[in-house]
């Protein structure tokens, strides 16, 4: 055989090379593949796990901020419930204080007028006294004669009372 420049396969080599390459492939499929393919569904699966995780720990999360906003907006509701409860206290404890020292004032009004009303009934009833008294003397200076201030005394309150009115 005569090479014309061209090489010649050679079938036999051919055929160990393909049944070396269907060696190697089964082989490799069996040490390389086989493993491979178990780590990558593996991974796989770790990662769809953690992105389901995820998504569990997001929607978690979203039950818990609406949770919390609404246990929020009812702290501020109740809040300003007791607010609004404490100005109403506040102000009906205001109108009673002030109703209180308006009935005190009034009733030490009433113990004033009442007293200056005793007290110049007092002076009054002094006063007619001591003009009485006065009349009489008057009177006696008058007369150019003792007279009895105790008898004479009702006549001239009488007088003095009827002056007073007139």
């Amino acid at each position: 055989m005569e090479s014309s420049g061209l090489v010649s396969p050679n079938w036999v080599t051919f055929g160990f090379t393909l049944l070396n390459l269907a060696v190697l492939f089964f082989l490799l499929r069996i040490i390389l593949f086989k493993p491979v393919t178990k780590f990558m569904e593996a991974r796989t699966k770790k990662i769809q796990d953690s992105l389901e995780q995820a998504e569990n720990d997001k929607a978690r999360a979203k039950e818990l901020l609406d949770q919390y906003e609404s246990s929020m907006k009812q702290a501020r509701s109740e809040a300003g419930e007791i607010l609004r409860q404490a100005r109403e206290t506040a102000a009906a404890e205001a109108d009673r204080i002030i109703a209180q020292g308006r009935a005190q004032a009034d009733r030490l009004l009433t113990t004033a007028h009442s007293q200056i009303r005793a007290e110049r009934e007092a002076a009054m009833a002094g006063f007619r006294r001591e003009a009485a008294g006065l009349v009489v003397d008057a009177a006696a200076k008058l007369l150019g004669r003792e007279v009895n201030r105790e008898d004479s005394r009702p006549y001239a309150e009488l007088l003095l009372e009827e002056t007073g009115k007139g």
